[in-house]
């Protein structure tokens, strides 16, 4: 059975305090996010589910898939759920000169509506790169890691490790990719069921006002 950590521990949040990993909240909530939509069949599939539940949701998205589906992006925008930039093209940080990152940011800022929401992806970024993205940005990690892209885990066990973690304020990560189709569309309804029996809400990250992108 491969060994996973679903939650983040605080060592690690304090590394980069600059940083949102949780929302404080004072009523039982959950704010669930998607990585790296939009995706036919996936980002319509998490859409779906979270209407049967009347849930909100935070979807950062990769900027070259809204330019390859924009029907799709603008479907998550009608149903009021709330849009982060991922990069244009899921450039990781620790990799990327500071430069090229910055410009990446700002491709898909573009496309973006108004929001003040980023999500490194892998949630790799550099320490410079993150302090000069704040001026502009909401730097948005998570308290709960479903691990549903990884191959090494097994439907039930996101499922059971995700639903273990989440806790009141949680900010949870699932993936609407073809990479964690299989993890994910297990997990998520059965993840949404147990979560609503236990009568948390699913609310979506405010996403502000974007001032001057990131250039």
């Amino acid at each position: 059975m491969a060994f996973f950590f679903h939650k983040v521990t605080p060592i690690l949040r304090s590394i980069y305090p600059e940083m949102t990993w949780r929302i404080p909240s004072s009523e039982p909530t959950i704010y669930l996010t998607f990585d790296d939509g939009p995706i036919p069949e996936a980002t319509e599939f998490v859409l779906q589910e979270l209407a049967n539940f009347e849930a909100k949701a935070t979807f950062f998205c990769i900027g070259d898939n809204i330019r390859k589906h924009p029907s799709i992006f603008q479907q998550l925008l009608a149903q009021g759920h709330s849009v982060g930039n991922h990069t244009f093209n899921h450039l990781k940080g620790w990799n990327t000169d500071d430069e090229t990152y910055f410009a990446n940011v700002a491709q898909c800022q573009d496309l973006l509506p108004p929001t003040r929401l980023f999500r490194p992806p892998y949630g790799r970024i550099r320490k410079r790169q993150a302090a000069y993205l704040k001026e502009h940005h909401q730097l948005i990690m998570w308290d709960v890691l479903t691990g549903d892209y990884s191959p090494s885990l097994k439907p039930e066990q996101v499922l059971r490790g995700t639903t273990k973690a989440c806790e009141s304020g949680s900010l949870v990560v699932f993936h609407d990719s073809i990479k964690a189709w299989k993890n994910m569309s297990y997990a998520l309804p059965r993840t949404l069921d147990y979560l609503a029996e236990r009568n948390f809400k699913f609310a979506a990250l405010p996403m502000g006002n974007a001032e001057g992108g990131s250039r």
